[in-house]
């Protein structure tokens, strides 16, 4: 037989009192602990974090056939059990699983076909070559231009030469002309420096001589007399029987400046004339 115990509704109602109480009291200075600390950690610098997001849970269900069991027998009365006393904490979150990281695959590189890559350092083999030729193409194109302007600048300054030494030559001789026409011009200024031709006349050219064509040189010697006139004109050895005739009558003609010595007008033998017949 079971006896059962019931106890008075103020013993049962001071007693859930205390242990609530007390149990309220232990929470508040939980919270009021964990206050503190928490701002004890944002003062020092302690940043909350948020949570890693949580993976969404999955639910697994599997159907599981049990055996039929037999009626249960019936119990014996049992003594009541006080209630649990209620927390007011909140129950902790589910820690959150770890999130996989992703695997990244490697990427698989083809094969090379050696035949391929045989053809391929041919050709870049080839490319090369012709790259070479290229140059030894361009270096020798180079070579022979330099070649030629040098053989041209050769030339160019050899011609230069030429022409130089040619206007040497040119000028010496114009000097020596010159030099010869100042002898011959101080000549005959020392031999008529005391008498000076005043007139002369060309002689006229014979016409038998233009229609035979000839041509040739006649000198003529004469003596000035003091008036300044020609004397005993005559012809020396040389001259053209044609060209004789009128040389002397050109030479009668000729009219002088009288030679003074010691203030005495004289007479100048042996003065010679050449007259020039030229067909132009």
């Amino acid at each position: 037989m079971t006896a059962m115990i019931m106890h008075g509704p103020a013993a049962i109602l001071s007693g859930r009192l205390r242990s609530g109480f007390w149990q309220n009291g232990l929470a508040a200075a939980l919270a009021v602990a964990l206050h503190a600390i928490v701002l004890v950690l944002l003062v020092h610098g302690w940043s909350v974090a948020p949570p890693p997001a949580a993976q969404p849970a999955v639910l697994r269900t599997q159907l599981v056939m049990l055996a039929p069991t037999p009626a249960p027998s019936p119990a014996p009365a049992a003594v009541m059990p006080e209630p649990a006393p209620v927390s007011e904490e909140p129950a902790p979150a589910p820690a959150p699983a770890p999130v996989p990281e992703p695997v990244i695959a490697a990427p698989v590189k083809p094969a090379v076909d050696p035949q391929i890559q045989a053809q391929k350092l041919e050709q870049a083999v080839l490319a090369r070559k012709r790259v070479e030729d290229k140059k030894r193409e361009l270096h020798a194109e180079q070579q022979r231009q330099a070649s030629e302007q040098r053989s041209r600048e050769a030339q160019a300054d050899q011609q230069r030469l030429a022409r130089q030494q040619a206007q040497q030559a040119q000028q010496a001789e114009a000097r020596q002309s010159a030099e010869r026409a100042r002898q011959q011009s101080a000549q005959t200024a020392a031999s008529s420096r005391q008498y000076l031709p005043l007139s002369k006349e060309a002689p006229d050219y014979p016409q038998r001589a233009l229609d035979k064509n000839l041509e040739g040189d006649c000198t003529v010697e004469y003596t000035v007399n003091p008036q300044g006139k020609v004397e005993n004109p005559k012809v020396l050895d040389g001259c053209h029987p044609l060209f004789m005739r009128p040389s002397l009558a050109a030479a009668n003609t000729f009219r002088y400046q009288p030679k003074v010595v010691d203030g005495q007008v004289v007479a100048v033998p042996a003065v010679r004339n050449t007259f020039h017949y030229r067909i132009k």
